[in-house]
């Protein structure tokens, strides 16, 4: 018999005696799950009568005072009002189908630690995790974003004849 053997069982047999449950040697690091998952509403699925409520609860608003470009953004206050921008990581909305993507069902926008993705992107030096809990995804789902995009990014640049410049590596 292997000494790995005696031991499992020699753990089995303690544990039987002491009414415990055997706990198994692979022990997760981390919960599963720290908070929901995002939601998706899509437009072609609503009724009329849900999309009528939805005009009446939320009209147009001035857009007049929304920054136009980054340095008016960089200054303006925070958390960051303006949920339609396509940077804020409360919400993201899909231009195509009109899709959108409630990243924090649990959270109101107000409530964010980070409301914008080019505050953080200015901050630099975020790893995976960190990058993973402000868009609520895991950092495995982060790292494939990332390697598509160095892909994308790569094919651009060979299309231009700069493949020197862009690295996978």
């Amino acid at each position: 018999m292997s000494e790995e053997t005696k031991n499992s069982e020699s753990v089995v047999k303690s544990a039987e005696e002491n009414n415990t449950p055997v706990t198994s040697k692979k022990i997760r690091r981390r919960p599963r799950r720290s908070r929901p998952r995002s939601k998706t509403i899509a437009m072609k699925r609503l009724t009329r009568e849900e999309i009528r409520e939805g005009k009446m609860l939320y009209p147009l608003f001035d857009d007049s005072k929304r920054p136009k470009n980054r340095k008016e953004c960089k200054g303006s206050k925070r958390p960051c009002p303006w949920i339609g921008c396509k940077y804020h990581l409360y919400i993201d909305i899909n231009p195509e189908t009109g899709s959108m993507k409630i990243n924090f069902p649990d959270l109101e926008p107000w409530e964010l630690p980070e409301t914008c993705a080019l505050d953080v992107a200015d901050r630099g030096g975020t790893t995976l995790e960190e990058v993973g809990d402000l868009i609520n995804l895991t950092r495995e789902r982060i790292r494939q974003v990332e390697v598509r995009g160095l892909i994308k990014l790569k094919t651009v640049g060979d299309e231009v004849g700069e493949s020197e410049t862009f690295s996978l590596n």
